[in-house]
């Protein structure tokens, strides 16, 4: 059975960093791209980052380059997206996904709130 378990969410001051965590099983995860998609109230869905199966390969959202780093460990089965500098705007639902192929598996997300 597939599952994808995010953690880490929370709430921070702007300015502050927090790192999300999404736990795979049921899968092989190193032949799986990662990806990192975020959706605030009201708004659609959104891609924030991915990563490719062994990690050589990144790509970010211009809203986020510079700030978040996203990074697997195939060894754990677990993608990370560490946040810095983060803004009230970052504020969101944040949830993991994995593809490959025609196979995509979604997380159930993990709520950021950044506020002073």
């Amino acid at each position: 059975q597939v599952q994808l378990v995010e953690s880490g969410g929370g709430l921070v001051q702007p300015g502050g960093s927090l790192r999300l965590s999404c736990a795979a099983s049921g899968f092989t995860f190193s032949s799986y791209a990662m990806s990192w998609y975020r959706q605030a109230s009201g708004k659609e869905r959104e891609l924030v980052a991915t990563i490719s199966g062994v990690g050589t390969s990144t790509d970010y959202a211009d809203s986020v380059k510079g700030r978040f780093t996203i990074s697997r460990d195939n060894a754990k089965n677990t993608v990370y997206l560490q946040m810095n500098s983060l803004k009230p705007e970052d504020t969101a639902v944040y949830y993991c996904k994995a593809m490959r192929a025609l196979f995509h598996y979604w997380g159930q997300g993990t709520q950021v709130t950044v506020s002073s």
